[in-house]
């Protein structure tokens, strides 16, 4: 039979990649972007009690009602915007899965979406996958920022949506106020869609507020905001996420979410609505991973890596340029065979493959994980 591919040149993720290399050579792995510390059991008995009592079958197509409900609580509580949980939230099977929902439901054929490299790698794909054509920009290096004056350059009558994440994976960027109220005058004035990746909300450092589009009530109104669970209460594996938008383009986001995954493991989602009333539960966790980070960095100070400027996520972006000229392939390649640590090469989030000799290690890790980590990377 032949086929013709329609992602002719997408292969297995670097995530697993790397993965599976520091699986196979005995490295600790800090390149998958997961924590190696146990979900809060509180949690997890509430998900237990849920299963006991019998809710077990299908949830509402856009999400348990308890839940959405103390979503919109919670996003009036952080965003001062209030949200119908009946018409403008969406429960989604983790982050990505929201990201290809909207994309699959307000992309048509031929529109063109603005991309900013490096970019997490399901961008991309989702976007062709549906039709639509990805127009990359490459961030400002070294510290990440978007040229706006280039953004308006590359904006066409074919322009429809435009795609941000703040905090920022790979680099620990975050988007300013006058960046959003920049992305604001330019989204109403060529009638743009907005679809802010917002799954590291909560992980911000520094004492900077995150700018999310929920904060700018003209951005909002043509924005969807997503966001993720798994990264909020360290449980990636359950993937659940979910969608923030009005309700004219939640509407449309529903009709393809209904027939991507139709609806979330529903003990999860009850379990969920119960553990976010309590707010220390996710109030602290800016603080929580500021503390890594700083571990981190203060482990490996001395060592010949620059670490690039980190305000939030839980990554950190390592320069090697003073240690080896090899392509960053290359170089996480042997630091994980012959120094038995992994990371993620950063020209892997770029579409033309910048390489800026840039290496991505993850720091939500216990500490005597970071410690194998530090007495290894320090020698450099």
């Amino acid at each position: 039979m032949k086929l013709a591919s329609r992602l002719p040149e997408v292969g297995t993720t670097i995530f697993t990649i790397m993965s599976k290399m520091a699986l196979e050579h005995g490295a600790i792995n800090l390149s998958q972007g997961f924590p190696d510390f146990p979900v809060d059991h509180v949690l997890v008995d509430l998900i237990h009690t849920r299963m006991r009592e019998g809710f077990n079958q299908y949830a509402p197509m856009p999400g348990a009602l308890a839940l959405r409900q103390i979503i919109a609580t919670v996003v009036d509580q952080t965003y001062n915007r209030k949200t119908d949980p009946e018409t403008e939230i969406t429960v989604t099977a983790g982050g990505t899965e929201a990201l290809f929902s909207v994309i699959a439901s307000l992309v048509h054929p031929g529109d063109e979406v603005i991309v900013f490299d490096p970019a997490y790698d399901s961008y991309n794909p989702a976007i062709r996958l549906n039709g639509g054509v990805p127009v990359h920009i490459n961030l400002r290096y070294p510290d990440f920022s978007i040229d706006w004056d280039l953004v308006k350059s590359k904006i066409t009558p074919r322009t429809r949506m435009i795609m941000v994440n703040t905090p920022h994976n790979p680099s620990g960027a975050v988007l300013s106020a006058d960046n959003l109220k920049t992305l604001e005058r330019i989204a109403i004035e060529h009638n743009l869609i907005v679809l802010s990746d917002e799954v590291y909300e909560r992980i911000i450092f520094d004492n900077i507020r995150h700018e999310s589009v929920l904060h700018y009530p003209a951005l909002a109104e043509r924005s969807v905001a997503v966001f993720s669970f798994g990264k909020t209460f360290h449980a990636t594996g359950w993937k659940v996420g979910y969608a923030v938008a009005p309700a004219k383009l939640t509407t449309e986001i529903r009709k393809a979410h209904q027939f991507v995954t139709f609806s979330v493991n529903t003990p999860v989602q009850l379990a969920l609505a119960e553990y976010m009333t309590v707010p220390d539960h996710y109030k602290n966790l800016g603080s929580f991973y500021q503390k890594k980070r700083d571990y981190f960095l203060a482990g490996i100070k001395g060592s010949s890596f620059e670490p690039m400027a980190c305000h939030g996520s839980y990554f950190q972006a390592l320069s090697y340029a003073a240690i080896s000229g090899l392509p960053d392939m290359q170089m996480a390649e042997e630091l994980t065979k012959k120094h038995k640590v992994a990371s993620v090469p950063v020209s892997a989030f770029y579409h033309d493959k910048t390489d800026n000799r840039l290496l991505r290690f993850c720091f939500a890790k216990q500490e005597k994980t970071l410690d194998q980590a530090i007495d290894i990377l320090r020698k450099f």
